[in-house]
């Protein structure tokens, strides 16, 4: 008797070809990431923005040194002028007075930084973006 016991075999169950979640499940599922998939896609468009901002700071800082370094060496302020459009076209430069070799000069450069990027272009408002730099002049 107990040999017609062991070889029985439990009655099978049926299992669904897509998992052991319900359809329900499934559904519940895919509006979680139709709710949530816009929110990461703006908040990762927000980012790259911010980060396109911090990119035209860095190019604005670097345009200030350049047109001080220009300044330092030639009398010249057009010079430094060109020298800061070289880096970064569209900015405004202001050139301080020239002083005595030896003494700072001092450059200004200013930028608009434009924000459209799509969807979140419009939540952010154009930055003016300004750096200076000193030198001291060298000729």
């Amino acid at each position: 008797m107990t040999g017609a016991r062991a070889s029985a075999s439990p009655e099978p169950r049926a299992v669904s070809a897509r998992g052991s979640g319900s359809s329900r499940e499934r559904g519940q599922s895919t509006v979680e990431l139709a709710l949530t998939l816009p929110l990461a896609v703006v908040a990762a468009l927000a980012v790259i923005q911010v980060a396109l901002v911090v990119r035209d700071q860095v190019a604005v800082v670097h345009a200030a040194r350049e047109a001080v370094r220009a300044a330092s060496v030639d009398p010249d302020p057009a010079r430094a002028v060109r020298a800061a459009h070289r880096t970064l076209k569209h900015s405004e430069v202001e050139v301080g007075a020239r002083p005595e070799v030896g003494e700072p000069v001092r450059v200004e450069v200013t930028y608009q930084s434009v924000t459209d990027l799509p969807l979140v272009g419009v939540l952010f408002p154009d930055p003016t973006l300004r750096a200076d730099a000193v030198m001291r002049v060298e000729r």
